[in-house]
């Protein structure tokens, strides 16, 4: 996507979804526009089938699949807008959530937890803490209840 016109898209350095793997459909939009919403098509869905697309290394593609399989529609990703009057501005709006869509899917997993232990001052002002609290919920029922005149 360069300049915010719609067509090739780069999704890194290294990788292009080229233009032709995209398809495009327009509809009429519910959103802002007065009577020009009834007359023009501006509502746009974009669709990407991820399943078949050749752009991306097969590493890549199997982590997309898996991280955006409950948004897959049969090995598709279905982006829609409406948000803007103009089928134009709606175009580039599905482009670049796509790109932010894939670039979030084919991330790299984040390293793995490393397991740690509380240490001593924590685990001390934790029993405090609660030793305290038992104080206080303690002295709540040592009241002697008042006789009645």
């Amino acid at each position: 996507m360069t300049g915010g016109v719609p067509g090739d898209m780069r999704l890194s350095g290294r990788w292009v979804i080229p233009a032709a793997e995209l398809r495009w459909r327009f509809s009429r939009s519910s959103g802002p526009g007065g009577q020009n919403v009834n007359t023009t098509d501006s509502r746009v869905e974009l669709v990407f089938d991820l399943e078949a697309s050749a752009a991306l290394p097969p590493l890549l593609q199997a982590r997309a699949l898996r991280r955006l399989e409950g948004r897959l529609v049969e090995g598709c990703v279905v982006i829609a807008a409406s948000e803007h009057r103009s089928q134009w501005q709606n175009r580039v709006a599905a482009q670049r959530r796509l790109v932010e869509l894939l670039q979030e899917a084919i991330k790299p997993p984040p390293p793995p937890r490393r397991a740690t232990k509380p240490t001593r001052g924590s685990k001390e002002r934790r029993l405090a803490a609660k030793k305290l609290r038992s104080a206080i919920k303690g002295q709540r029922g040592s009241r002697p209840l008042l006789p009645e005149d």
